[in-house]
């Protein structure tokens, strides 16, 4: 795929200020429009929050490990500019499904045991929890750090533009994040809806038994939420068109040299279900 000339970036928000504990909360790109002329100015903006209700988070590039355009042919950086929201700046010259990923260096963080049991059970991190008890660890603080695996899909429609043109990632293209949700049927292309079949994989094999929740924006307080079975497998209704968000959670130990007990890991993946009769 080909891109236009970088565009001029404008002057955004500060970075709003995100009270503790700003690693329960939620992290997406979101895609503005998420279906666009070819051609077109598509802004990505990088959200924190809750059941869908998310805060601006402006682009600082000592967090940005990975921010970019996935082709068949290998990642585009993604332009921005340093402090604003959007975080960054695309204009797509071809028609078809594009695939966005971020991901977020290593935050530390520590948590009163109280408040860290609270997110692990509301994460749907079980094996922790008793991973914790076993140990007789439930009433010490969590000390964790924590990273965001964060993918958006979009679609732009209209003629092609002249000359050559690259192949267009497939919509089940594994973009080698650690923690990765992986569709195996093309949600922007449902006609409103329409059931998803949904991979986890942690470091490209499958995660078993871990929670993953489905919230539609038109009504974020009706998520959908499943566990992966053996193969990373689960299946959601996705009911009703517009954005949705998918994400999931996973926790494991954390290396030594971060000198935390747990590492987390964020996974999330925004798309637009079409209203019925809608054109790709």
């Amino acid at each position: 795929m080909r891109l236009a000339p970088r565009s001029r970036l404008f002057s955004t928000l500060v970075l709003v200020a995100l009270p503790l504990p700003a690693l329960a909360h939620d992290f997406w790109v979101e895609a503005a429009p998420a279906t666009a002329d070819a051609g077109a100015l598509v802004r990505l903006h990088l959200r924190v929050g809750e059941a869908y209700v998310g805060e601006p988070v402006t682009r600082k590039a000592e967090r940005i490990e990975r921010f970019a355009l996935v082709t068949a042919d290998g990642d585009v950086a993604i332009p921005g500019q340093e402090g604003a929201d959007p975080a960054g700046l695309l204009r797509p010259t071809d028609p078809g499904l594009h695939l966005v990923v971020y991901r977020s260096r290593r935050t530390s963080i520590e948590l009163p045991a109280d408040k860290f049991e609270a997110y692990l059970r509301e994460e749907g991190l079980d094996a922790v929890i008793a991973a914790r008890k076993a140990a007789g660890t439930s009433g010490a603080p969590g000390r964790e750090v924590y990273s965001r695996c964060a993918k958006s899909m979009f679609r732009t429609r209209g003629p092609a533009a002249a000359g050559p043109r690259g192949p267009e990632p497939r919509f089940d293209h594994l973009t080698g994040l650690r923690l990765e949700l992986i569709p195996d049927a093309d949600p922007t292309t449902f006609a409103g809806r329409g059931t998803l079949p949904l991979r986890l994989v942690l470091d490209g094999a499958a995660l078993r038994d871990a929670l993953v929740v489905a919230r539609p924006k038109a009504d974020p307080e009706a998520a959908r939420r499943a566990r992966t079975d053996a193969e990373g497998r689960v299946t959601l209704d996705l009911d009703r068109p517009g954005p949705w968000l998918v994400t999931s959670v996973h926790m494991l130990a954390a290396p030594k040299e971060t000198g935390a007990d747990w590492e987390s890991l964020w996974a999330s993946l925004t798309f637009e279900v079409p209203a019925p009769g809608g054109t790709r």
